[in-house]
């Protein structure tokens, strides 16, 4: 087997293993979408009757938009591959340079402009912290929606406890807070008890996530972009060398 014949096994076998891994996320994500009452009944009695998780299947569109596009990816390359297809290597190549290069823009775009994202990310804030005060513990949507969030991360409101203060939960609940703000008590989530706490906000834990796993997600990200370029020199390989046999 020489080089084009073992490029063209592994580019098969790599874009395989691709189209099955999107076309499972795919199905998980239609079956979330489907059938998404009896997993919701499943999830509750998992989570010993908490009703909150119904807005975390909404995580169905990310799975089938994700899986969508590695199931056409791993098909183009595959039988562009096998099928020796030129217009179907020449896609492939395409697709995952616009990917590739969407994510360098990306990275470039929060590198660069680091504080208009900071800036953004305050006028966010500050429309989550109104929509705290005024939905949470009203709007059973909301309500779930921040169960979920500060249950999975440890945190409370966006920016702190203090979120709450003055809100329609915490008015209606005997000036307290939400329990996720006093963790591991079974007494009122009051002011002293929050304080004395000191659950961080969402953000300032997703942050302190990100730093903490610096390395591991540089490392990530630095092996996908590997891998992509890996991808498309191999197709573009294979392309030319196609092109070269017919001619």
């Amino acid at each position: 087997m020489g080089c084009f014949g073992f490029l063209k096994t592994m580019m098969f076998i790599f874009n395989g293993i691709i189209f099955l891994a999107g076309a499972a996320i795919l199905g998980v994500g239609i079956w979330v979408k489907v059938d998404k009452n009896s997993i919701l009944s499943f999830l509750t009695k998992v989570q010993n009757g908490s009703s909150d998780l119904n807005q975390a299947l909404n995580v169905g569109y990310l799975l089938i938009a994700i899986g969508g596009v590695l199931v056409l990816i791993g098909f183009l390359g595959c039988c562009g591959a096998s099928k020796e297809s030129k217009c179907m290597l020449l896609l492939f190549f395409i697709i995952i340079l616009l990917v590739f290069i969407a994510e360098v823009a990306g990275a470039i775009v929060v590198l660069a402009f680091r504080p208009t994202v900071d800036k953004a990310l305050e006028q966010v804030g500050k429309d989550l912290v109104s929509n705290i005060k005024k939905d949470y513990g009203k709007n059973v949507d909301v309500t779930g929606l921040w169960n979920s969030t500060m249950s999975t991360l440890h945190c409370c409101g966006f920016n702190n406890f203090t979120d709450f203060t003055n809100s329609t939960y915490y008015k209606g609940n005997n000036n307290s807070y939400p329990p996720q703000c006093c963790w591991q008590t079974e007494q009122p989530c009051n002011q002293t008890m929050a304080e004395q706490k000191k659950v961080l906000g969402c953000l300032p834990r997703f942050k302190e996530q990100i730093d903490k796993n610096a390395v591991v997600i540089i490392g990530v990200a630095l092996g996908i972009a590997a891998l992509e370029i890996c991808a498309m020199v191999v197709s573009m390989f294979l392309y030319c060398r196609i092109k070269s046999m017919v001619a």
